[in-house]
């Protein structure tokens, strides 16, 4: 909580435009200082409204990938590979019933990711080349390292998901207990488990392709503007 707070406060601050500021102190220049305040208010109500989403999102995240934790650290106490299987077979439900019910808020912040690119470019027009460009770039890369970190959070399910097979694999269950554990073995594997986003499983290969892109965009737009 206290590390979305931060990152709200910084896009916030970063979101000012310092330079403007100290013109905008002349009475005689009404238009420009209602500009500034209109654009300090827009910004911060859309960052608190996105990074109060994100927030939510990663508090149920941390849920899910407590609850795959504590199936690992339970499955070392079950008699046998079958009660195994059926305690599964509640965590991968739980799991896609949360991914169901929280996607349509994943594709909301992924849409979010996508349009702060021409976002930053029309607020590099407002503020006009003049002006620094990570002055326009900084607010909207606060709010999407919030975000990124939520989908990196959700991705991780689907790592540990990935693990549990080894884990069960690793535990003896008694004698005469290897083909039922090899069965629960392959039908974890099989399964699939994870954080799914509209039929997708959500990977962190994804996210990692997902912040190479963005970072070559940001690397470019201040290239460019750079050179204005």
């Amino acid at each position: 909580g206290v590390a979305f707070v931060i990152i709200w406060l910084c896009a916030a601050a970063t979101s000012l435009p310092w330079g403007r500021v100290i013109e905008a102190g002349d009475p005689q220049q009404h238009e420009e200082r209602a500009e500034v305040v209109a654009h300090m208010i827009i910004l911060t109500i859309c960052s608190s409204i996105i990074l109060s989403l994100t927030y939510g999102m990663v508090y149920v995240s941390r849920s899910l990938s407590i609850m795959v934790d504590a199936f690992c650290c339970d499955v070392v106490h079950q008699e046998s590979p079958e009660r195994v299987a059926h305690f599964w077979n509640l965590t991968q439900a739980v799991l896609r019933k949360a991914s169901v019910s929280v996607e349509r808020c994943l594709l909301v912040l992924s849409i979010v990711i996508l349009l702060i690119v021409p976002l930053v470019l029309v607020d590099m027009g407002v503020l006009g080349t003049h002006h620094a460009p990570v002055q326009a770039i900084l607010p909207g890369a606060f709010v999407t390292c919030g975000i990124l970190y939520f989908l990196l959070l959700a991705a991780q399910i689907s790592e540990q998901c990935t693990r549990v097979p080894a884990l069960i694999n690793a535990v003896s269950f008694g004698e005469g207990t290897e083909l039922a554990r090899l069965h629960t073995v392959d039908y974890i594997s099989n399964s699939a488990a994870g954080f799914y986003v509209f039929g997708a499983r959500l990977t962190t290969s994804m996210i990692l392709k997902l912040m190479y892109i963005w970072c070559i965009i940001i690397a470019g737009l201040l290239t460019n503007f750079g050179a204005m």
